[in-house]
């Protein structure tokens, strides 16, 4: 069975940087495309950015480009999140998605394996 987990999520000031992680368990993860995706209390979950399963082609929201960079590392194990010059309006739960051989989706529908999520805080 494929599973998810997040990591690296936390508190940070206006400015600062994380970086988010998304393992798998139970599945190649290599064949996988990658969403992370954001849901802030009283809102409805939204897409942050994907990554293909190649890693050739990625995708951001309007909102996270230029601050956010999404990549996966070599051997295809983990695919991770760094985030810059974060601001208090990227304060959300963070959730990774995957399926297989897709692209760098921004449509939760079409992601079938869901992690539990990592808390983001950024405090002005």
């Amino acid at each position: 069975q494929v599973q998810l987990v997040e990591s690296g999520g936390g508190l940070v000031q206006a400015g600062g940087s994380l970086r988010l992680s998304c393992a798998a368990s139970g599945v190649t993860f290599s064949i996988y495309a990658v969403g992370w995706f954001r849901q802030a209390p009283g809102k409805e979950r939204e897409f942050v950015s994907a990554i293909d399963w190649s890693g050739a082609n990625t995708n951001y929201a309007d909102s996270v480009k230029g601050r956010f960079t999404i990549s996966r590392d070599s051997a295809k194990i983990t695919v991770y999140l760094q985030m810059n010059s974060l601001k208090p309006e990227d304060t959300a739960v963070y959730y990774c998605a995957a399926e297989p051989f897709s692209g760098p989706d921004y449509d939760p529908n079409n992601y079938r394996v869901w992690g539990q999520g990592t808390q983001v805080t950024v405090s002005s």
